[in-house]
């Protein structure tokens, strides 16, 4: 599975970062670092769909 973040999307919500922070990094300015193609671990699949779920902008998409 993979997560992206668009950031001319993100606001700096942080929503994600709470569900994980390791998951889901910020960045000095409070944005996501995720980037654009992030490869979940195995076994944090779940975590991951609730932390894109938890943005509430929209900025985080499942890749696949």
């Amino acid at each position: 599975m993979r997560i992206g973040v668009d950031s001319e999307v993100c606001e700096a919500h942080g929503q994600c970062s709470i569900v994980d922070m390791d998951l889901f990094p910020l960045d000095d300015d409070g944005y996501s670092a995720v980037g654009p193609d992030r490869e979940v671990p195995e076994g944090e699949e779940d975590t991951a769909k609730l932390g894109v779920d938890a943005c509430p902008v929209r900025a985080l998409k499942v890749l696949s």
